[in-house]
């Protein structure tokens, strides 16, 4: 009986997993797909094999709508696809411009190259900082690979002006699935907190149809910004993409918020002017804190930027008020009436904290923040810039020497009310959404260091000028101390204005006003710091006598340090964290904050080291075999 029983079972098996194994394209291999260096590769990391029974066929994408890439044309040249079937497709005309972070619906032809399926375009590069890893994951977000561009381009160095060949994530279906009444195959882009059951219902597929066709069972997990072949009888319809709608207005007291935030439309006030769209909105949380970490302070050995004399001012005004014309032409205009109605007359009930109210504009939620003095430099900057972790600026307005300027809604507020573990709102972020959080931030300074033109300096990154959507990814607030960051090589510039907030200046800019991109980076190893250890940087200030080198110590330089990270950690956390990682990134942290800024490494390296942890961190979250949780 032993002997038939075990036949038995071994058919059984057989049985079941044949179809699975024929119908899927191929394992869903996770974030193998993600990883730039070669120790990941997998078949799944190059594209879908072709295993179908036609060469060609017609597939569709998904992509989410983000300047510069967020029209019919803008997409539709990208990714290669026919704008008038990707205007049909999403039920919008030809001329359209998407909502940021909209989801779009892509039509592309895909057909066999090779081994492999794919839909190929092209890209220009226009910077010398592109590299495979933000032209996969950012430009093209994981609708490629690094190792796919690396082997489409043989592996070819990135120069300005260099135009690589980009395989899309494509495939056809199988013989088992076309017999089964599948039609079309959708690679779906996953965003953090989704799962297959999720996405399939979205698109009305059973969700075992999907499991089976990426090789997944029940118990396999999928992670956020990779693809999901979706198996489907008819083309999607743009009203299966569909965000629902946010939920009605409620008093912000506190930033418990589960809401979705929206992207919004406001402006300015010019003179019955209603002069073109906005493409971002915004939510600027302005925490009016009496910790000592919220204190802008001014060096007594210069001369604050606050302290502008008044024709100084005046003058710059003006200069603002005269570039309304080229400032609508990338921010919609609104009279101060209409504001008074997107607030209720700027009502307690729609006061959020300080001087920023929420607003509803067209059914959309909007940050409404009244601001005094020269606000020149903030419009300018963020009327140039534009990236999914920025916050964005879509109008201002200009009433009685007042000038109001409308944010993008960010509901879950300042990371400073998730992170302090002495704050009463305190909720304690998971170490995935932590690193997550702290590789969004990365990204979003290392987008303002490479990847415009002139770069930026942030100037006054901290936990309260960094903002949480609905799905806790994080935005960066605040650019009105930014500046230009123009400077030859390793030569620094120098300002006599010394303004910013305790705890995060770098001694270099402190001590002789140097100002360059490595002001940002040591700003943010106090940020992730903060994330790392759930503690404000005035109390870390507190355990040491010179530096907050001295904290990492027992961390980064001693034999027994992953003994010595419990003490090192965030409480909250409980010990749920790869030991490993956490020591990691603690290593991360002491190469941010060194004394010299040319030790310091750049944004992109400091990127590219958040993504592999964050990679590890995902793969390890969902396995059996994790070690130190």
């Amino acid at each position: 009986m032993d002997i038939i029983s075990l036949l038995i079972s071994v058919l059984s098996i057989l049985f079941i997993s044949g179809p699975s194994q024929i119908e899927a394209q191929q394992p869903y291999d996770g974030n193998v797909t993600a990883v730039c260096d070669g120790s990941g590769n997998s078949n799944s990391a190059f594209g879908y094999t072709c295993n179908g029974p036609n060469s060609s066929c017609q597939s569709f994408l998904t992509f989410r709508s983000q300047s510069p890439y967020n029209s019919v044309s803008s997409i539709s040249q990208l990714l290669r696809a026919d704008p008038s079937r990707l205007a049909q497709l999403n039920s919008v005309a030809e001329n359209a411009t998407f909502d940021t972070n909209q989801v779009v619906l892509v039509p592309v032809n895909c057909s066999c190259s090779g081994k492999y399926y794919q839909s190929n375009t092209t890209y220009f590069v226009a910077q010398n900082a592109n590299n495979y890893f933000s032209i996969a994951n950012t430009t093209f977000e994981s609708l490629t690979t690094c190792q796919a561009l690396q082997d489409q381009n043989s592996n070819m160095t990135i120069n300005s002006g260099t135009t690589l060949v980009v395989p899309i994530r494509c495939a056809c279906p199988t013989k088992n699935q076309s017999e089964s009444g599948v039609n079309y195959l959708l690679s779906y882009v996953v965003t953090l907190g989704q799962t297959v059951s999720i996405i399939s219902t979205m698109f009305g597929v059973d969700t075992e149809m999907t499991l089976v066709a990426n090789g997944l069972s029940d118990k396999d997990n999928i992670y956020p910004f990779t693809t999901l072949l979706v198996p489907l009888q008819a083309p999607p319809s743009s009203s299966e993409v569909v965000a629902p709608p946010p939920p009605p207005p409620a008093v912000y007291l506190s930033s418990s918020h589960t809401a979705t935030w929206v992207y919004v439309l406001a402006g300015l006030f010019g003179g019955g002017l209603v002069l073109g769209t906005g493409i971002f909105g915004f939510y600027f949380f302005s925490r009016k804190n009496k910790s000592k970490t919220e204190t802008i302070t001014t060096s007594k050995r210069f001369v604050s930027v606050e302290k502008a004399n008044k024709n100084n001012l005046e003058e710059k005004t003006r200069e603002v008020l005269e570039s309304i014309p080229s400032i609508s032409q990338s921010l919609k205009m609104y009279t101060y009436e209409q504001l008074q109605s997107a607030t209720k007359h700027f009502s307690p009930s729609c006061w959020i904290k300080g001087s920023v109210y929420r607003g509803t504009i067209n059914g959309d939620f909007a940050a409404i923040k009244r601001m005094d003095g020269d606000v020149s430099n903030e419009i300018d900057i963020l009327n140039k810039i534009s990236h999914f972790n920025i916050i964005g600026l879509s109008g201002v307005c200009f009433n009685a020497g007042h000038w109001y300027l409308i944010y993008e809604y960010a509901v879950n507020g300042p990371l400073s009310d998730w992170i302090y573990s002495s704050n009463n709102y305190h909720k304690c972020l998971n170490w995935t959404r932590r690193v997550q959080i702290a590789l969004d931030v990365a990204m979003g300074l290392n987008y303002i260091h490479n990847y415009t033109s002139p770069p930026y300096v942030h100037k006054n990154l901290t936990s309260s000028n960094v903002l949480l959507d609905s799905d806790c990814r994080a935005k960066i607030a605040n650019f009105r101390l930014a500046r230009s960051a123009e400077m030859q090589d390793d030569q620094f510039s120098s300002t006599s204005h010394i303004v910013g907030t305790r705890g995060y200046m770098a001694p270099e800019y402190l001590e002789n006003g140097f100002v360059s991109m490595k002001l940002d980076v040591y700003a943010f190893g106090v940020l992730l710091l903060e994330i790392l250890t759930g503690e404000e940087v005035t109390v870390l200030y507190d355990r040491v006598n010179l530096h907050l080198s001295e904290l990492l110590i027992p961390v980064v330089g001693d034999e027994n340090a992953k003994e010595r990270l419990s003490d090192f950690m965030d409480p909250s956390l409980e010990g749920n964290y790869p030991v490993e990682l956490a020591v990691f990134a603690a290593k991360l942290v002491d190469s941010c904050t060194r004394k010299d800024p040319s030790d310091r490494p750049g944004m992109d390296e400091i990127a590219q080291s958040l993504s592999r942890i964050l990679n590890a961190s995902l793969n390890l979250e969902f396995s059996d075999s994790i070690s130190g949780y």
